[in-house]
């Protein structure tokens, strides 16, 4: 999926918003995209390249391709099913009950649809947390689904069933690795595994290979109960937070381990929408900008929650205000000014999550930059005008159903609302494929139950990572 438009594409006279250093706003601009990178930036661009595919922005944004920094593709065509979970509900099922079931088949089609989903929601650059990976073959079926689709994918590879260290070291793992990740602009390589605050720190080993294959680290820290300070200390102590590891959820930390990923030049990976359900801890924007930490968002798992960006947005802003709000009436005060602005979250939707994955050419809209972008118009929509504010309107107003064009590399994957070139039909016959087996090998009792499966009350959290015994401090206090 190298090849862009062979075609120039135009678009005609929107608001733009740049999400470059100073987060400009260009009303009435035109953005001009020739061999997949953005040529020129105007009003009224006129000696067009012959053949140039003219779009209508006005009454429309224009804004670079939203960027997902930590996404389980595997999960989503389980859609839905976890709505009333606990993250402990979450690890029994999929880490010591049912994960296990899944074929390479059934990943195939979790990433597929959730490829298809996130270009449909002007999200161009995905993540794929992919801890599904139990064999060689399960990764082979998750990299053919995503070079099926014409996006920009990270495959982050991990395998929730097994420790890091052992199938980092398998030569199946390094077959993979020379076979599948061959330098593709389009594909990008993580490995992603978790820190269990082990003093043993059987992790080690894992970390050197992704030192010795020179890719970065992506781990869940800051997960109450399972991935904490212990975590963080180990890998500081031991030379392995480095400024491209990125940090999931960076909840339930204390001071020293956010000045530790301050110092290191580290990034966290917010995905409100799930910390505010599931139980990481507080959704951590507010730590993270008391401490200087970069910010990218993502959405987690479609198993419970939404899968776009705009979603991401709102329920940060809205998490982080509600913090300062809560903290000022501790004290008797007000808030009379918010202190995360609506511009912040688009960056950290978009440029913040390129600076995250050091792609520094892809998040804002400025010349000689990929073309990535998003055209978001919705002209038999209400809430499309009035355009007052734009950052305000990408954060609280619009949504999926607004993305009017996608542009990933200069190519059109999404026009007038409708992707080109994809076929979902495929996608939903392999999605229900997928269902129809896992509730054929579970069972339809427990397939039934496990929507809403019961906990015993005196266990707070069951030790997720089965290749050790170890259990956090929290754990310990309260199981």
């Amino acid at each position: 999926m190298t090849n862009p438009t062979d075609r120039p594409v135009l678009f005609r006279g929107g608001t733009v918003l740049t999400v470059d250093a100073t987060r400009r706003v260009l009303s009435g601009h035109d953005v001009l995209v020739v061999d997949g990178k953005i040529a020129a930036i105007g009003p009224d661009l006129r000696d067009l390249p012959d053949g140039t595919i003219e779009i209508d922005a006005s009454d429309g944004i224009v804004m670079p391709g939203m960027i997902d920094t930590h996404r389980h593709l595997w999960q989503t065509a389980m859609r839905g099913y976890g709505a009333d979970w606990t993250l402990t509900q979450y690890f029994v099922w999929y880490y010591l009950e049912h994960g296990k079931t899944f074929r390479p088949e059934d990943i195939h089609a979790g990433n597929l649809l959730g490829a298809i989903e996130a270009l449909d929601a002007g999200v161009t650059t995905t993540v794929d947390w992919s801890h599904g990976l139990q064999t060689p073959g399960h990764a082979d079926a998750a990299v053919d689904a995503l070079q099926a689709v014409p996006g920009r994918f990270v495959l982050a590879y991990g395998n929730i069933q097994a420790s890091p260290d052992i199938w980092t070291a398998t030569p199946q793992f390094r077959d993979f690795v020379e076979r599948r990740i061959t330098g593709d602009e389009m594909l990008g390589f993580q490995l992603a595994f978790d820190v269990t605050g082990d003093p043993a720190f059987p992790e080690r080993a894992a970390f050197e290979v992704a030192r010795e294959l020179g890719v970065p680290v992506t781990t869940h820290a800051g997960v109450w109960g399972a991935t904490g300070d212990d975590s963080i200390r180990l890998m500081y102590e031991n030379g392995f937070m480095t400024p491209e590891t990125v940090y999931v959820h960076g909840s339930s930390l204390s001071h020293d381990s956010y000045q530790r990923i301050a110092a290191t030049g580290g990034s966290v990976s917010v995905s409100t929408e799930s910390e505010q359900s599931a139980g990481q801890g507080y959704p951590s924007t507010w730590a993270l900008r008391r401490h200087g930490i970069p910010v990218s968002l993502s959405m987690d798992t479609s198993v419970w929650w939404s899968a776009d960006l705009f979603s991401a947005m709102r329920t940060t802003l809205g998490a982080d205000r509600s913090r300062a709000h809560l903290e000022a009436h501790a004290l008797g005060e007000t808030v009379t000014h918010t202190a995360l602005r609506a511009d912040q979250v688009v960056e950290w939707a978009t440029r913040g999550g390129a600076a995250a994955l050091g792609q520094d050419d892809l998040g804002s809209v400025e010349v000689g930059k990929k073309a990535d972008l998003v055209l978001v118009k919705n002209e038999h929509s209400p809430v499309s005008f009035p355009l007052l504010n734009p950052h305000g309107h990408i954060a609280f107003q619009a949504g999926r159903g607004d993305v009017h064009t996608v542009l990933v590399g200069g190519r059109i994957v999404k026009r007038d609302g409708r992707l080109v070139g994809i076929d979902l039909t495929a996608a939903r016959h392999a999605v229900e494929q997928t269902v129809e087996h896992l509730r054929a090998s579970i069972g339809e009792e427990a397939w039934q139950q496990g929507m809403n499966p019961d906990v015993p009350e005196t266990k707070i959290l069951d030790n997720p990572y089965t290749y050790t015994d170890y259990q956090s401090s929290s754990t310990r206090s309260n199981g």
